[in-house]
């Protein structure tokens, strides 16, 4: 099979790098915002999970359109939404206002990024774990350039100004990306309007229950980090210096990861990887410094590299193709929920029980979804390769 187009790639990585880089500006400006507009953890928490709630509904309301010729227009849409979303945000002084701004980026990402992640699996099926890790690569590379321009621009622009300057930088970008972006569409629409249905396949759920264990940890990370290292004295450079550090081996080593995950199994890869994610949390909560926590942030980045591709190269390989586009928006949209619970409950138990018992119960919440996920999967424990062509809605034979 001939190799994706570079145009394409490069496309589709700035879309994932765009959208995620207004998100990092505002997990790493969490803190100024406590302290300069008087909001306290728990409504910090709720900006954050607002977003992640209206990622769920757009990926699983939304996405299964990209599986009937429409993923062009949604990422296009999703870029434009986003950009009013960042506006939004920069307008806001209050928490009704961020909590809008939050909520309307949140459709914005979920509209985008199924049909992103469809383009590629079916583009290039047999290089699943490659261009996924690519995606991962640019999608945190992005999460990671937002703390950097806040860095900038907080201080002579006040709060306001990385939103409006990276709202400029996305709209800029649009016309770019639907002028290069001709995307072949599928002709044949899908057996259900949504794709909860797929949830019958086994291998799928267990997939899901991953992959809402990794944003599981995403939520309590995003919505703790910069306030947690505030509250133990650390200098603020360190907190936004281990947002960039945390995400340069995802950038590094994402497209090594998906390769592994398809090479090895993504069942055991990612059972792997969230364990020892889980002992990660663990000690955030238990280390009495900030700077011992980045230093254990260090270590947990490199675990995550090669291993947080695994759930979408698990659906990618369990899914049929002309169902990509709904299954990695029920993927993505369970895994958004769940992040925006993990950042609710653990924003409040930050503020009223501590930080010991806020990482400690995400921990444990990681540790069960595991033990779900490779019940679930078992049938399909040593499942790796890439997927079989023609396939149905069943899930793929097991690659011994």
């Amino acid at each position: 099979m001939p190799r994706t187009p570079a145009p394409l790639l490069l496309v589709t990585g700035l879309v994932l790098a765009l959208l995620a880089m207004g998100y990092g500006a505002l997990f790493s400006v969490l803190d100024d915002i406590r302290d300069d507009y008087g909001i306290g953890e728990t409504a910090l928490g709720a900006i954050i999970g607002i977003g992640f709630f209206a990622g769920f509904l757009a990926q699983v309301l939304i996405a299964p359109f990209a599986d009937r010729g429409h993923a062009r227009r949604l990422v296009l849409a999703g870029l434009l939404l986003d950009v009013a979303g960042l506006v939004l945000i920069a307008a806001s002084r209050d928490v009704p206002g961020l909590l809008l701004g939050r909520f309307v980026m949140g459709v914005g990402v979920g509209t985008a990024v199924p049909a992103v992640r469809r383009i590629m699996i079916v583009a290039e099926p047999d290089r699943i774990g490659h261009n996924l890790g690519r995606l991962l690569a640019a999608d945190v590379g992005g999460f990671a350039a937002g703390p950097a321009v806040a860095a900038v621009l907080v201080g002579p622009l006040g709060i306001p100004g990385p939103f409006l300057v990276i709202a400029a930088a996305v709209l800029i970008s649009v016309p770019i990306i639907a002028r290069v972006a001709r995307i072949p569409e599928t002709e044949a629409p899908p057996a259900a309007r949504l794709a909860f249905d797929l949830l019958r396949i086994r291998p799928f759920a267990g997939a899901v229950a991953l992959g809402c264990g990794v944003f599981l940890m995403i939520g309590c990370f995003d919505a703790l980090w910069t306030v947690a290292l505030d509250d133990l004295d650390t200098a603020e450079w360190v907190a936004n210096l281990g947002i960039t550090m945390f995400a340069l081996p995802l950038v590094v080593f994402g497209s090594i990861g998906g390769r592994l995950a398809q090479r090895v199994g993504p069942f055991r890869v990612g059972s792997v990887g969230l364990l020892l994610g889980s002992g990660f949390m663990l000690l955030y909560g238990l280390v009495p410094t900030g700077l011992m926590m980045f230093a254990v942030a260090m270590v947990h980045s490199v675990s995550d590299a090669l291993t947080v591709s695994s759930a979408g190269v698990a659906v990618g390989l369990v899914v049929p193709a002309a169902r990509q586009a709904g299954a990695q928006g029920v993927l993505g949209g369970l895994e958004t929920l769940c992040a925006g619970v993990s950042a609710l409950v653990v924003g409040a138990l930050y503020e009223h029980a501590g930080r010991a018992a806020a990482y400690g119960t995400a921990a444990a919440a990681m540790f069960l979804l595991v033990v779900v996920g490779v019940l679930l999967a078992r049938g399909s424990w040593r499942l790796r390769g890439a997927p079989p062509t023609g396939a149905t809605d069943r899930p793929a034979p097991v690659a011994g």
